[in-house]
């Protein structure tokens, strides 16, 4: 079973029906017993860095996430906002603490052209590790679907497993061990996105 994280940000039922179209069963949930229940877990996430981590930590959800996912070091996969979260600190709105998984900042888009902040559509993926994430996607036209104003800066690059470009790189998927991330959107990026989740559902963490 997948926990899907409710703490109240992003449209977590196009998510359901994704992992439906997969064949996963999955649960809308904050109740930490369906997290240690749960094989995988997945934190999507649409809006505020700061709104959103507040309401995580009044929820009471750091520390069971925290357990399940840095000492159970079971599967977890943040989408947007989700992936966000992930990093140590956010300077979106002012200085905000993340959840530390992965030693990173958030900082706005700064292109280095005549773009629009923020990113709104469908960009091409440039792939530098985690190909078992990526396996099956084509060669060309592997677009996905973003919609954000705010990237992970990683201080480790082997943690950065794929860029897009809007006026420079732009980060759009990370992972370390049982820690798996987009920016984009793979609900909504119709086949090369449901790809990606069945690959993130399928592989085998352990090995």
């Amino acid at each position: 079973m997948i926990a899907i994280v409710d703490y109240g940000f992003g449209n977590v039922r196009s998510l359901m029906n994704a992992l439906d179209f997969c064949g996963a069963e999955a649960e809308i949930t904050r109740d930490p017993d369906d997290f240690d229940a749960a094989d995988r877990i997945m934190l999507p996430g649409v809006g505020a860095f700061g709104d959103a981590i507040k309401a995580i930590r009044d929820l009471g959800l750091e520390r069971p996430l925290n357990q399940q996912v840095l000492e159970n070091r079971k599967p977890v996969f943040g989408i947007c906002l989700g992936m966000q979260l992930f990093a140590k600190t956010s300077t979106e709105h002012g200085e905000h603490t993340g959840l530390g998984w992965i030693d990173s900042t958030i900082t706005r888009i700064r292109p280095n052209a005549d773009l629009k902040v923020p990113q709104v559509g469908w960009n091409e993926l440039q792939i530098s590790g985690a190909e078992w994430l990526f396996q099956g996607l084509p060669a060309k036209k592997n677009d996905v679907y973003f919609v954000h104003s705010y990237h992970m800066i990683c201080n480790d690059p082997a943690d950065l497993v794929a860029t897009t470009n809007h006026g420079g790189p732009v980060a759009a998927a990370i992972s370390r061990g049982n820690l798996t991330a987009t920016q984009f959107h793979p609900e909504k990026s119709q086949d090369n996105g449901l790809q990606i989740l069945q690959n993130w559902l399928d592989h085998d963490f352990d090995a």
